[in-house]
């Protein structure tokens, strides 16, 4: 039977403990989504248009990252932006707002404690405005 040196079990212990620890940061990346339709503004707006977004969130870094698409809309976004807190039945400011309107829109933000509680707590949406619809043309519940 061959006999493992103390610095051979070192380095086998220390390569175990970043497999767990790689294993365990990756379990708390988060997923979650927004479908932006009309009929979720308040009050709900007339539009052809919809859209998806997608976000994830890094528990042990609170990184929160997004990529939302949308089409059909009744003319150029002119913002967009993510507003809380707020349930899906009333109105909230903006929270995060967005670099660009122009679909595909991806970013990221590092968020305090009191946002990522407000964002997994089912209290922030993806508002997407337009000059037709200034109050909002599609919004979404970012919902996990």
């Amino acid at each position: 039977m061959r006999r493992f040196s103390h610095m051979q079990l070192g380095i086998v212990a220390a390569a175990a403990s970043f497999v767990v620890a790689a294993s365990a940061a990756r379990a708390e990346v988060l997923m979650y989504e927004a479908v932006l339709e009309p009929e979720n503004m308040i009050p709900p707006a007339k539009s052809p248009g919809g859209g998806l977004a997608n976000f994830t969130y890094e528990a042990a870094t609170k990184l929160f990252t997004w990529t939302v698409t949308y089409s059909t809309l009744t003319g150029a976004a002119t913002a967009a932006h993510i507003h809380g807190p707020a349930d899906g039945e009333k109105s909230a400011g903006v929270v995060i707002p967005f670099a660009s309107a122009a679909t595909p829109i991806t970013g990221s933000a590092t968020l305090t404690d009191a946002q990522a509680a407000d964002m997994m707590g089912g209290k922030w949406y993806v508002a997407v405005h337009t000059a037709a619809n200034p109050a909002g043309e599609i919004r979404g519940m970012i919902e996990k």
